[in-house]
């Protein structure tokens, strides 16, 4: 008989319990688990101070817990919960994030779609608005020149070369290969990364034919870009975290992938772009 593959589900959290328990409940009212796959979950608590930690041990004891320090934010979040999951071989490692919603047949979907493709692929799940069940808000894009242009689930695995992390399947033979996310990125940018780094070493990425889960856009205009917004905040903005645009860690993106000059050209634009936002549009 042919053994059970195991997955290990990658999770990272800070002070979203309820949404953090919903997305539990999820993954473990997939079908097929225990009879098709076995998984266990290594989830970072980021130093949450509304219970997450406690509410996850009392409704979900099998998790393990990663406690973090405050300051790992999603991409180190994510790298440190690899490292507590690859102390024990597994044949899948599994993305998700905490406000991702998946489907009960998510799981099924992205194994059926890896064994289509290969074992040596990254599989990217396409990932659904809640309020607008048609419209894509997540999963692979296609780089065509200037734009990246998602891909649209149609019935059929398709290619891609840059990925969002929102449930993404990463088998063992890729870790392997690629390793770990790269730490010097604290929260976004990591999953850009890790498909382009695997593209580079011959491992390709693809879509899951049919969306597994939903998650809400986060399609704001950073605060740094805005005229309104004061310039001392815009600059502490621009420099935060969370401001998805750190132009150092842009710099270290770009320079790897795109070139040394664009990587300059972008780090001299954003910092003119962040002094004086009124001449883009």
């Amino acid at each position: 008989m042919m053994q059970k593959p195991t997955i290990a589900v990658l999770m990272t959290c800070y002070n979203r319990r309820d949404i953090t328990l919903d997305c539990l409940s999820k993954i473990y009212n997939q079908h097929g688990l225990g009879v098709n796959y076995d998984l266990e979950i290594y989830l970072v608590d980021d130093g949450s101070s509304d219970g997450t930690g406690d509410a996850i041990r009392q409704n979900y004891s099998g998790v393990h817990i990663i406690q973090g320090n405050g300051q790992l934010y999603w991409n180190r979040g994510m790298y440190t919960a690899w490292e507590h999951a690859s102390k024990v071989e597994n044949d899948y490692y599994l993305w998700v994030n905490d406000d991702t919603l998946l489907y009960d047949f998510a799981i099924t979907e992205m194994l059926e779609c890896s064994s289509i493709v290969g074992s040596n692929s990254v599989i990217c799940g396409s990932i659904a608005s809640p309020s607008e069940p048609e419209k894509i808000t997540y999963g692979g894009c296609v780089i065509n020149g200037q734009k990246n242009n998602i891909n649209y689930p149609n019935g059929k695995v398709e290619l891609c070369d840059i990925i969002n992390g929102n449930c993404v399947l990463v088998p063992n033979s890729v870790f392997k290969v690629t390793g770990n996310l790269d730490w010097r990125y604290v929260h976004a940018i990591g999953d850009n990364d890790y498909s382009l780094r695997a593209k580079r070493q011959g491992i390709s990425s693809f879509t899951t034919s049919r969306f597994v889960g939903t998650c809400e856009l986060h399609d704001t205009m950073p605060k740094w870009c805005l005229p309104q917004t004061p310039l001392l905040e815009r600059i502490r903005h621009l420099y935060s975290p969370l401001g998805y645009s750190h132009p150092n860690m842009f710099f270290i993106f770009e320079k790897q992938h795109l070139g040394v000059l664009t990587a300059i050209k972008h780090y001299l634009s954003i910092h003119l772009r962040v002094l004086m936002p009124k001449l883009w549009k």
